[in-house]
């Protein structure tokens, strides 16, 4: 039930902000929900760090590539790979449409991004992670944060 409100309360932060941006806070309120805290080794930093440097909390962002595909959402996930976005050659191995990481409710997104790290590279499937967050001191990411 709590999880149910939270992503209702973060689409109507998004709905009044008329920006698909989500605040580094409430982002980490989501992520602790879905108990992405620790998993595969990451922490909340690593996550918040990851959102920051692919689409600086931008759920909406969409970014085309030169290979023709496209990176979708807040983590930038990559249709060749991960998403069907109908326009290219995909493997789809989210089983999920493209536009669906650009839902406000993040749960298609961070269920991808969760398979996505689970794989054998971990964060470093992420080229900006791993050359802006792997390895830094990244608990600056929470303050100020309340997760209870």
């Amino acid at each position: 039930m709590t999880k149910v409100l939270l992503f209702a309360l973060v689409s109507c932060i998004l709905t009044q902000n008329q920006a698909n941006l989500i605040g580094r806070c409430d982002l980490a309120k989501v992520l602790h929900e879905e108990d992405m805290d620790g998993f595969e080794g990451y922490s909340l930093s690593d996550w918040l760090c990851l959102a920051f440097v692919e689409s600086s909390f931008n759920i909406s962002k969409v970014n085309e590539n030169v290979d023709g595909s496209s990176d979708y959402g807040l983590f930038q996930i990559n249709s060749h790979y991960w998403c069907n976005d109908y326009r290219s050659h995909t493997k789809n191995l989210c089983q999920v449409d493209c536009q669906e990481m650009l839902n406000p409710n993040l749960l298609s997104g961070l269920s991808c991004a969760k398979k996505i790290v689970s794989g054998a590279e971990g964060m470093n499937s992420w080229m900006a992670w791993k050359l802006h967050c792997s390895g830094r001191p990244l608990s600056y990411w929470m303050t100020g944060c309340r997760l209870g």
